[in-house]
């Protein structure tokens, strides 16, 4: 009797703690990357304030194949900034740049390289997963995500029905 109530439990509180998870917070003044959506061949100004008001960053653009980039002190500015070419062999999709400061924090931002700008007639927007590492709660496959939920749900359902013969004295 006490197996089955500390199963129930168990699948209860995993059940619960899936539905209570929070992601995962980026570094505060994290990697600002404009225009967000570029084309190959065009420039893309980054900038932060993580590094505070005279700091300096090592970036790395080579997720998009351009490669280093140093983030220097804009005058008059808390920011550090700094420009990179995308290059025109780059392909479409979204790419992860990121940024280390001199102090050691990192921040990352996404750029999405498109065949056109957004919004420009016949532009093709990439599709699909962002691949974060934070992982998120819905996978690109809808079968997958039902029988989680169905699971969660067989959990809950059979937790209140133990639950409900304990308190009436019926046992297992």
């Amino acid at each position: 009797m006490r197996t089955g109530r500390s199963l129930t439990a168990a699948a209860f509180a995993a059940a619960i703690a899936g539905f209570g998870a929070a992601p995962a917070v980026a570094a505060q003044g994290g990697l600002e990357v404009y225009p967000a959506t570029a084309v190959p061949g065009s420039t893309v100004t980054v900038s932060t304030t993580a590094c505070g008001a005279q700091g300096t960053a090592a970036g790395d653009a080579g997720a998009v194949g351009s490669g280093a980039f140093t983030l220097a002190p804009e005058p008059d500015s808390a920011q550090a900034v700094a420009r990179f070419a995308v290059p025109a062999s780059a392909q479409p999709g979204t790419y992860e740049i990121v940024a280390r400061c001199s102090g050691g924090t990192e921040v990352t931002g996404d750029l999405i390289v498109s065949l056109a700008q957004a919004g420009a007639p016949g532009a093709q927007m990439p599709r699909g997963h962002v691949k974060t590492g934070v992982g998120g709660t819905l996978g690109p496959d809808p079968v997958q995500t039902a029988a989680g939920v169905a699971a969660l749900a067989v959990a809950a359902a059979g937790g209140t029905w133990l639950l409900h013969r304990r308190a009436r004295g019926d046992g297992l």
